[in-house]
């Protein structure tokens, strides 16, 4: 008891809530990345005691991944990729004058993830972790696969025109330098290109700067969305999603324990599964249905308990965010691993306390800044467009200090323009462009493995997690057919 009250002192909360309010403004900023605050963080934490430091980056991390979802709300531009998924139903809700209904829901089942995610770590970090170490290359194929198999849900008009834009994105993560032979593949000699196609520049064009085209294009003088002064957020409305929350929170969760899937994978796969799993919503998904941000946030919150859990058990960074967190242990002198929560259980209870306490905090943030920030839309749109342009411009160059991502950018931002106009789906797009990379590296490497495609095959069939993702695979193929035959019908 003593222990705990030397650490949580008043100087202790303010360095998290510092932290907290830090990662606020880097997840709602297109082009900040969590990972990359963490990063410098890092560096200015080195002196530091191991329990301010890791204070300081958990409040970062936890409030950084649920503030991506403001800008995704507010003018289509996800703040991180995690929040993707949030803007396909966030935006249209904030157009049809309930931004501050989506943001709510965005906090609410934000803070639920988390805690989610939280309760699996303290529980079952071992047993899970052990699962997650046992998944082969094939295994990590199979479940972007599945992922894949989700386009059938972002795609509300033309299935067909759904997987054209996901092969797209397929092809365009082939761009770069070949993982596994380490030469260059579809650069036409460009060195540029040998980096791959970026992801961040991708995503704010295809979203933020399709968007500002888009509304100049409809030649009007109006503001962006309708805003109601008095929208009224009652706490029912919030939380009839709970059981879908609780469903996308446990899918989170296993998403993040395995390392390298993410958090952007997570949401998308929360979002399909409420999609399919709803029936009957008051408000049809992609038009300002609240469970589809509900779905998205509970799960890409979650994902922080998830992927605490191999980085602490394992040593295995779950994400880009852990992995620079390790880092901040080795530098501290604490190694994780199957002997870390047994040799330093104070650390643990310490990290398990402080996200607990972080989570609390995107409540108390947004509390305090929802008001403020769902009136961003009362601005009319001959002075918004302008700065969701120079927003577009200034995020994209943020993230390396590269004009030819901005000029990126800017080519996504007339594609995602167009594919708007011709009814093809620039989530798909990003969907393929997210899983295309782990898809061909895990596959290839798993042949390699193997030695020929029938070893591969059997030993993919004799294999019980490899099943169970078939399973998952056909499940979700049979349900995305069913539900189109259904719309058909209709």
């Amino acid at each position: 008891m003593d222990y705990f009250l030397s650490v949580f002192n008043l100087r202790f909360i303010l360095i998290l809530f510092s932290g907290s309010f830090i990662g606020l403004v880097i997840g709602a900023l297109p082009g900040l990345s969590v990972t990359m605050a963490t990063a410098l963080l890092l560096s200015v934490t080195y002196s530091w005691s191991f329990y301010d430091a890791i204070a300081l980056m958990i409040g970062v991390y936890v409030v950084g991944v649920y503030s991506g979802a403001i800008s995704s709300i507010l003018v289509n531009i996800p703040g991180t990729p995690a929040s993707v998924a949030t803007s396909f139903d966030g935006f249209p809700m904030s157009r049809n004058g309930s931004s501050k209904k989506a943001l709510w829901i965005a906090t609410v089942y934000s803070f639920i993830g988390t805690v989610f995610g939280l309760i699996v770590l303290s529980l079952i970090a071992k047993p899970l972790s052990k699962i997650a170490l046992s998944f082969s290359p094939v295994d990590y194929f199979l479940l972007a696969l599945f992922g894949l198999t989700t386009v059938g849900s972002l795609t509300s008009k033309n299935i067909l025109k759904g997987h054209i834009s996901a092969l797209l994105g397929v092809m365009l993560s082939m761009v770069g330098i070949d993982s596994i032979m380490g030469v260059p593949r579809f650069t036409f000699g460009s060195m540029n290109l040998q980096l791959g196609i970026p992801v961040v520049p991708v995503l704010i064009g295809l979203f933020g700067f399709s968007e500002v085209l888009e509304q100049i294009s409809s030649q009007t003088n109006s503001q962006i969305s309708l805003f109601n002064n008095n929208e009224r957020v009652s706490i029912k409305e919030i939380l009839k999603c709970w059981r879908i929350s609780l469903i996308s929170s446990a899918i989170g969760t296993v998403i993040g324990i395995l390392p390298g899937a993410g958090a952007p994978v997570a949401s998308l796969l929360a979002y399909d599964s409420a999609k399919k799993y709803t029936k009957n919503p008051e408000i049809p998904f992609g038009q300002g249905a609240p469970e589809g941000i509900a779905a998205s946030e509970s799960a890409n919150n979650a994902c922080i308990g998830g992927a605490l859990v191999p980085m602490l058990t394992l040593g295995i960074p779950g994400d880009a965010v852990t992995a620079v967190m390790l880092s901040a242990f080795y530098v501290h002198g604490l190694r994780p691993g199957p002997l870390f929560i047994k040799e330093n259980p104070q650390a643990f209870e310490l990290i398990v306390l402080s996200t607990l306490i972080g989570s609390f905090f995107i409540i108390i943030l947004g509390f305090l800044f929802i008001p403020v920030l769902s009136k961003v839309v009362l601005v009319p749109k001959k002075i918004m467009l302008p700065l969701i342009a120079i927003l577009c411009i200034v995020g994209t160059y943020s993230v390396n200090s590269s004009l030819y991502e901005v000029s990126i950018m800017a080519i996504f931002g007339i594609i995602g323009f167009f594919m708007r106009k011709t009814g093809f789906s620039t989530a798909a797009m990003v969907l393929g462009l997210v899983l295309g990379e782990m898809m061909d590296s895990n596959f290839r490497r798993a042949l390699s493995l193997s030695g020929s495609v029938r070893e591969l095959i059997t030993g993919t069939f004799l294999k019980p997690i490899s099943i169970v993702i078939i399973v998952f695979i056909a499940f979700s193929i049979f349900l995305s057919i069913k539900s189109k035959t259904n719309a058909v019908k209709k």
